[in-house]
């Protein structure tokens, strides 16, 4: 932990603000004394905070349910949100950047490129990224859902060396942290750490989307694709960077995995499904091979070209996530027959993969 070079730290909207809403400058401010002390590291800070921090402002007494006033309240908290950083920053002479993220934006390989090179670019520069998702416009379809599974994979994005998720609990418990008799989890090795653990879904303010259960999440995420990470509360985060005995520690379980397909597996929602024979399981599965055509068996949903799609067995169960190549009225007309015979009858641009294996993840079961 004391080695890593490159950080990315999450902090909570209940770590933020008020339970009213509202941004607490002084808890703004403490955070951001701590952050930027350690002038020796590259910290990207991924901050909730944007729809409570424009509740009070528009009049609204709690979150509201439905989207639209939802992007409503973070369109008016964003801008309050960001110019408390930058002055925050400013006491010591740092700058910060915005980063607004939609799933959209870094599943596809483009826009991964291109969202890796702005925060590379940033970091370079000597900024402080403030990454968050793009509330104002991001649709259900189009959601990470909450900020802990988006730091998860922005850590990923930018290759971080550890992730810090900071919230208003000081780590993990083996049960309610309120209920005498409980005791706080040192150290998650793997899955089977977690075993007969009761983990609560709900945060204390009221103002968040998150809890104990999507941190959780997002540990496994970043473990699995081999970055550490430190889960405790904001008042200890000076404890957390300089690698104290504080919160819980998940570690590594798994390597690296390649460029983006983290984010095709945990933020793409699939617009559709194609259901492949039991022949094209295997080599998608197994052998890591392209779909082709020929191993469709059936294609369900409503999709353009380049949407995120499930791969589904025979039974249903989905086995893979992908890029599709084809609009979804195009499929049926190539169900099983070779990518040869379909470029003889139908011209050259349709002798290609269905989902191509660069496009392509296997999930997990």
């Amino acid at each position: 932990m004391t080695d890593a070079r490159r950080i990315v730290v999450k902090v909570g909207s209940s770590s933020l603000t008020t339970a009213s809403g509202g941004l607490d400058a002084d808890r703004v401010d403490a955070l951001v004394d701590v952050l930027a002390k350690h002038q020796d590291k590259e910290i990207v800070l991924v901050s909730s905070g944007a729809i409570a921090a424009g509740l009070a402002p528009l009049g609204l007494d709690r979150r509201p349910r439905d989207l639209a006033r939802q992007q409503a309240a973070a369109s008016v908290g964003q801008g309050l949100l960001v110019a408390r950083y930058t002055a925050s920053f400013a006491r010591y002479g740092r700058r910060v950047g915005q980063v607004l993220l939609t799933s959209d934006d870094t599943s596809r390989r483009a826009h991964y490129r291109n969202a890796f090179r702005t925060l590379d670019q940033l970091l370079a520069m000597g900024a402080v990224p403030i990454v968050n998702e793009n509330d104002t416009v991001a649709t259900d379809e189009i959601r990470f859902g909450d900020n802990d599974r988006l730091a998860a994979l922005v850590a990923h994005l930018v290759r971080a060396d550890l992730l810090v998720l900071l919230s208003d609990v000081d780590g993990l418990y083996d049960g309610d942290p309120a209920t005498p008799g409980t005791s706080r989890i040192a150290e998650v090795r793997g899955p089977a750490d977690l075993e007969g653990i009761s983990i609560g879904s709900a945060g204390r303010a009221g103002v968040g989307t998150g809890g104990m259960v999507t941190k959780v999440e997002a540990a496994r995420i970043a473990a699995a694709a081999g970055i550490p990470v430190v889960l405790t509360s904001a008042v200890h985060a000076a404890e957390a960077l300089a690698g104290g005995p504080t919160g819980t520690h998940f570690l590594r379980t798994g390597r690296r995995s390649a460029g983006r397909l983290l984010w095709l597996a945990h933020a793409s929602t699939p617009r559709g499904a194609l259901v492949l024979d039991d022949g094209a399981v295997t080599a998608v599965v197994e052998r890591h091979s392209s779909l082709l055509p020929a191993g469709i068996a059936s294609v369900e949903g409503e999709f353009s070209a380049g949407d995120p799609v499930e791969l589904r067995d025979t039974t249903g169960r989905a086995v893979a996530r992908g890029l599709v190549s084809f609009d979804a009225r195009e499929i049926p007309r190539l169900i099983g027959r070779s990518t040869h015979d379909l470029a003889r009858e139908l011209g050259p641009a349709y002798e290609r993969e269905v989902v191509h294996r660069d496009d392509l993840v296997v999930l997990d079961h």
